[in-house]
Order: structure tokens, then C-alpha cells, then sequence
């Protein structure tokens, strides 16, 4: 059994200023990001320059960012923002939506493609590579800030989080940072490692990311505002999901019929 280290949720602080953990592994995620990418852009055929890479950061920053923060707000705090409307801006103290994310990069996506005059799919698949990793970081912040802590259970790494409890617990942000993170950036790189049709790269990416969250909501304590759905198991991370494997589906087929 472990006891969770309760880390200073401040990195550093110059004066003022305070540099948040959270932040910091968006930082990482981005640059993490920003790398894989360049480095597709440079493989034979990629149809993609690494200015293109550069550009596409920005577009993924505010749809990050924005899709997140809001759908963060909309699916899991409509109560904490109905009573205090600046709770929105306070993303430093966490709280962000993953599918929340995804719709404002979906938004990026459609936006840099007009730009570029660059197919949605095409462009979808070029980029679905990119994104575990940086989930990857984001369950990392987690982790640090002792959020999303899993349910009580008797396995030897159960962990302790004080600030909850003494009652052992999974580890939930770990198993989340490792199979929605690590699994499924081996996943869907190695798949988009051979030349496949467009749409199932991002097929394969909605799937896999489904799969992984909802395995996961099955240790991960429900957000307290919301508790259960339904079935006494059903959560708003599962529920989000199921259109996210639907779409999936759907684009692995369309793909591969024509």
C-alpha cells in the first residue's frame, strides 16, 4: 500500500507569479506534440511540412483549451458555474473535459483545413497520433493535484489520498495516464504506420480511446456532482464515450467499404 505524496500543486513561483503543475504538463503535452508531429511531417509522403506542424499548434492550443475548459464547465460543473460565473477562467485549479477537447479540436481541425485546403479526415488522421500522448500528461497533472482518485479496494498498490480519506484506493490517474496515454499512443502509431484509408486512423483513435476510458471509469470514483447515471455504474465519462466508439466504428467501416 502507498500513501499518495501530496505534491505542492505550485511548481515554482517567481515573485507573483505561480507556474502550476497542471500547467506545466500542458506544456509537455503541446511540445510532445509539436515533436511527433514534425517528425510525421518529415516521413516520405506525409503531405504536411513542419511550418504546417507549427501553424496546426495553435489552432490545437485554443481547441485544447477552450473545448476543454467548456466542456468541463457544461457536463461536469453547470452547478459550480450557475453559482459562480468566473469559475470557468480558473483552470489552474483543474477541470478540464477530455471530449470537451476533442469537439474544440474537431473545430481546429475543420478550421486549419480551410486554411490549408486539406481534407477534414486526412487531416484528422495525421494528428489522432499525437493526441495520447499528451493525455498521457494530463492524467500525470492529475495525479499531482489528487483529483480523480479511483475506489476504495484492497490490491497491494492501492494508494492512500489524504486529502480524501485513509481508505486505500486505485490509483485511477495512473491507470488512466498509462492506457489512455501509453496503450493507446502504441496503438494508433503503429496503425497509422502503414498507409490506410481516411478515417480509419481517427477511427482507430476514437475506439481505442473509448475502450480505455470506459475500462477505467470501472475503478475511478464518479465526479461527486453527478455520482452514477445509471445501473449504479454507469458515468458521464462512459456515457461520452459511447458516440465517441459509434463515430469510430462508423469511420473504420466507411473507410474500408469504399
Amino acid at each position: 500500500m502507498f500513501t499518495h505524496p501530496q505534491f505542492d500543486p505550485v511548481a515554482l513561483s517567481i515573485g507573483p507569479l505561480s507556474v502550476h503543475w497542471y500547467g506545466l504538463m500542458y506544456v509537455a503535452a503541446f511540445f510532445t506534440g509539436l515533436w511527433l508531429g514534425k517528425y510525421r511531417a518529415r516521413q516520405p509522403g506525409s503531405g504536411w511540412t513542419e511550418e504546417q506542424v507549427d501553424d496546426f499548434l495553435v489552432y490545437l492550443v485554443l481547441g485544447v483549451i477552450l473545448g476543454g475548459r467548456i466542456g468541463y464547465v457544461l457536463f461536469y460543473g453547470w452547478e459550480y458555474w450557475m453559482q459562480d460565473f468566473t469559475y470557468i477562467l480558473r483552470i489552474w485549479q483543474g477541470g478540464m473535459s477530455f471530449h470537451g477537447g476533442l469537439l474544440g479540436v474537431i473545430g481546429a481541425l475543420w478550421w486549419f483545413g480551410r486554411k490549408y485546403k486539406k481534407p477534414f479526415l486526412v487531416t484528422a488522421d495525421f494528428v489522432a497520433p499525437l493526441f495520447p500522448a499528451g493525455l498521457m500528461f494530463g492524467r500525470i497533472g492529475n495525479f499531482i493535484n489528487e483529483e480523480l482518485w479511483g475506489r476504495v479496494t484492497d490490491v497491494p498498490w492501492g494508494m492512500i489520498f489524504p486529502s480524501v480519506d485513509n481508505l486505500p484506493r486505485h490509483p485511477s490517474p495512473l491507470y488512466q495516464a498509462f492506457g489512455e496515454g501509453f496503450l493507446l499512443f502504441v496503438l494508433v502509431w503503429a496503425f497509422s504506420s502503414k498507409k490506410r484509408p481516411p478515417g480509419a486512423v481517427a477511427g482507430m483513435f476514437l475506439i481505442g480511446y473509448a475502450v480505455f476510458r470506459s475500462t477505467a471509469e470501472f475503478f475511478r470514483v464518479p465526479d461527486a456532482q453527478l455520482g452514477f447515471l445509471a445501473l449504479d455504474f454507469l458515468t458521464m465519462g462512459m456515457l461520452l464515450s459511447i458516440p465517441m466508439a459509434l463515430l469510430g466504428l462508423f469511420l473504420i467501416g466507411n473507410a474500408y467499404r469504399k
